[in-house]
């Protein structure tokens, strides 16, 4: 299945058949591990790219958008041995077919006899399925029967609380490594949780992959509570339903608008230490909760925008260094990320005292 790449030099550079990707980035780009990639083009000619010279592997951009199609539908529950013969529009048509199922679906209540019943680790995503706004998408509200700070803490929990098993065992991380398995497959046991799901802000691709060769769905945190609920319902047949339920707004005393001094410390990006976190994700998720029911949303989105940079601020704290120069580039990212969070705490403050809502 591989074409001859003479001649390139004569191909229009936005010509969607020019050989450009290499496996590994086609891989990144769909969210898959590169040794599934190459048992997809082998076992069963799935997606053929071209072979350079030096030998490599080389997709177009046509390739990369079979390739995703089809890395969308084997998620959700297609054979890729049913899937390989198809083309491109046959496998559009396909994907368009389950949203609009999923979507008629999702617009009536499901009945379900007994709660769907989950433990959260993360306090800050069980504050947010408890906000109205979440918790009113479903037909009937999951029952968090514990929310936990950490998977330790989640599996000490466990004991004595009966051999009744739930239903889903949902992980909230900011950023992941690839030995959290062991924690999660034990809070896993602990729980008897029949499924694993994890909802992280930043990883790698090699703690995705462990994880997901664990058992567990896990997805970059959707912001959108919609999309939230609509992943969330995959597991157990949970009953959901598209709505949304309006939050009241607090008050907020008048704070001084000027950017802290400290601000101009950070910016200068030297050697002195950040200042710690204003608010945590839990304060933030309550705060993000607040402008549900007014017209602007900035409020919700400078919460949603903080807590994914105070995320970045520590996954960069806890990347890896392979040399010197890398752990500088780790610090540097780091500090970059940290004088921003500074940035977005004065302006959740602002954006506060404007909407006259109580900050976190």
């Amino acid at each position: 299945m591989a074409q001859s790449v003479q001649n390139l030099k004569t191909q229009s550079p936005l010509d969607p058949t020019l050989p450009t990707f290499r496996s590994g980035a086609v891989a990144r780009m769909a969210g898959m591990p590169v040794s599934t990639l190459r048992i997809w083009e082998q076992r069963y000619q799935a997606v053929g790219p071209t072979t350079a010279p030096s030998g490599h592997r080389l997709y177009s951009a046509a390739d990369v958008e079979r390739v995703m199609l089809l890395r969308h539908l084997t998620q959700h529950g297609h054979a890729i041995g049913s899937l390989a013969a198809l083309n491109v529009e046959q496998l559009q048509d396909l994907a368009r077919t389950r949203a609009e199922a999923e979507t008629a679906a999702s617009t009536k209540p499901l009945v379900r006899s007994a709660p769907f019943c989950i433990v959260v680790v993360g306090q800050a995503m069980a504050q947010r399925l408890r906000r109205s706004a979440v918790s009113g998408r479903w037909a009937r509200p999951p029952q968090i029967v514990g929310a936990y700070d950490s998977l330790d803490e989640a599996v000490q929990a466990a004991a004595g609380q009966g051999d009744t098993p739930i239903d889903l065992l949902l992980w909230h991380a900011s950023d992941l490594q690839a030995d959290a398995v062991t924690d999660l497959k034990a809070a896993q046991a602990a729980w008897r949780a029949r499924e694993l799901a994890v909802a992280y802000r930043f990883a790698g691709a090699a703690a995705r992959d462990a994880l997901v060769n664990a058992g567990a769905s896990v997805v970059r945190e959707p912001s959108d509570d919609g999309a939230l609920v609509a992943w969330l319902s995959s597991f157990g047949s949970a009953p959901v339903f598209a709505g949304s339920a309006p939050i009241g707004a607090g008050t907020a005393s008048e704070p001084d608008h000027g950017i802290d001094r400290r601000l101009f410390d950070a910016l200068a990006l030297g050697t002195s230490a950040l200042p710690t976190p204003r608010f945590d994700d839990t304060a933030l998720t309550r705060f993000a909760s607040l402008s549900s029911g007014v017209a602007c949303e900035c409020p919700s989105h400078v919460a949603e925008l903080l807590m994914q940079i105070s995320s970045f601020e520590s996954y960069s704290a806890s990347c890896a260094n392979r040399n010197p120069a890398d752990a500088e580039l780790h610090g540097y990212l780091q500090r970059v990320a940290g004088t921003a969070r500074l940035l977005f705490e004065a302006a959740l403050e602002r954006v506060a005292v404007a909407e006259g809502l109580a900050l976190p």
